[in-house]
């Protein structure tokens, strides 16, 4: 059954109802978490809330480590407060209970000593595993047999998504910190996934034969807050030379125009080409469409 089929039966349905029913019917449907639960509910979405749950334990609040000074203060220079929030470990719900215990506000003081707020702006440089399993069952097509690496993974969150919610046979992870390297390492042992997962410590400037044979690459905030803009057009004059397998995959978040336009460096016309994305899916109510929309897909020409 498809869509238009599944809608054509359920409006036969409802209108079998008495209109009080239908009332309480719909009511239930739009606020019930019985259908999300059973319908939209998996094993793998277990898995990484398990494992977001213990990298919790062994981060700060905002998951950031000691020797990401130079991300601390581009944060800081940006005309609006801004603060990491790891959307892998933290969801809505999870991040009004940091507020609520002093760990996190959502607000800043426009005049010191006064009551006058306005909203921080939030940052994340890993996908929430909502936006891992838009990505994977949405965006990507079926990847078995082909490798996926991930520029700069961070916590690992596409490495654990891609073990989940795709057929990958190699999902690879390039990781400059040494910090991140290990709590990938420790996450991977912990749950079995080394089978197929694999982190490297490098700059992806030293990864020119794995960039030439990866199949898709995934690049989620990556440079712009950990570089200075000479080092960034560096990073990507080197892999638009090497990752150019026809037919490749790359995600970026955000767009390359986005990424490239504040370095005025020029993206190569005749390396990819962007494809089209249908945002209009829906996950379950932790479903943000704004993210949704930053996610970009493109393929080597």
């Amino acid at each position: 059954m498809n869509v238009a089929e599944a809608k054509s039966e359920l409006k036969r349905l409802l209108s079998r109802l008495r209109p009080a029913e239908l009332t309480q019917l719909l009511g239930w449907m739009k606020n019930s978490d019985e259908l999300e639960d059973e319908l939209l509910g998996d094993n793998g979405r277990v898995l990484l809330q398990s494992i977001a749950e213990d990298l919790r334990a062994n981060v700060p609040p905002d998951a950031m480590l000691p020797s990401e000074t130079a991300a601390y203060s581009k944060m800081q220079r940006r005309s609006r407060p801004t603060v990491h929030v790891d959307s892998f470990l933290y969801d809505d719900e999870q991040v009004d209970s940091l507020c609520e215990r002093g760990l996190m506000s959502r607000n800043y003081c426009l005049s010191c000593g006064s009551h006058r707020t306005a909203p921080l702006d939030f940052i994340s440089h890993s996908f929430s595993v909502t936006e891992l399993q838009f990505l994977f069952q949405h965006v990507l097509p079926d990847l078995s047999g082909r490798t996926l690496v991930d520029v700069g993974s961070r916590l690992g969150a596409v490495l654990y998504g891609g073990y989940v919610y795709s057929s990958a046979s190699r999902l690879l992870g390039l990781e400059i910190s040494e910090g991140f390297v290990r709590l990938q390492d420790s996450m991977l042992h912990k749950y079995k996934l080394t089978n197929r997962v694999q982190v490297l410590q490098a700059d992806v400037c030293t990864q020119d034969i794995l960039l030439q044979n990866a199949d898709v690459v995934v690049m989620n905030n990556v440079f712009e807050y950990f570089m200075e803009p000479e080092q960034q057009v560096r990073a990507w004059k080197f892999i638009m030379q090497n990752f150019r397998k026809k037919g490749s995959l790359l995600v970026t978040v955000p767009s390359l125009h986005e990424s490239l336009n504040p370095l005025q460096e020029v993206l190569q016309p005749d390396w990819v080409e962007e494809l089209p994305i249908n945002y209009d899916v829906y996950l379950g109510r932790d479903t943000d469409p704004d993210a949704l929309r930053q996610i970009h897909l493109y393929r080597v020409i």
